[in-house]
């Protein structure tokens, strides 16, 4: 099976949702589709701020990712986030979750992108073994903190 990663155009709205969807319910997430929508659209359009991979065959994808960016003085320039990863769940733990993580962290080094975050549940160690072996790590001193401004 492949995990090649494509970028999502706005004709994948309709494979993308079920899976935008489904992540969203596995975590506890509640948001009505049409406001999740109006946040896809403009990374499927091409926004500076984000991308949004389709992984493996681009007619059936198994999974997606959400990619957004930012700058950092700390790390010397563009930093990218994870901001969602999602596998179908009938086909994890074969690996490809890892393989498309390392594909793209070679893909973004290349667009000079200096470092990649990421957040997981602290319990969810299953989830955290699949980050370490992208080798993603934990900076132990620094809690990620937040404040929702809009809906």
């Amino acid at each position: 099976m492949s995990t090649s990663l494509h970028i999502a155009k706005p004709a994948d709205l309709p494979k993308l949702m079920p899976l935008v969807m489904g992540f969203q319910a596995e975590l506890g997430i509640s948001r009505e589709e049409t406001s999740v929508e109006r946040a896809l659209v403009p990374l499927l359009e091409g926004s500076p701020y984000g991308v949004v991979y389709l992984m493996g065959p681009a007619r059936a994808p198994i999974g997606y990712l959400t990619l957004t960016f930012s700058w950092s003085l700390e790390f010397g320039g563009m930093i990218a986030t994870i901001d969602e990863f999602f596998v179908r769940p009938a086909i994890r733990g074969r690996g490809l979750g890892t393989e498309a993580l390392l594909s793209l962290c070679k893909t973004i080094a290349t667009a000079d992108v200096k470092a990649m975050f990421l957040e997981v549940d602290e319990a969810d160690e299953k989830t955290i073994r699949l980050y370490s072996k992208a080798h993603f790590q934990s900076r132990d001193r620094f809690k990620t903190l937040y404040r929702q401004l809009a809906d």
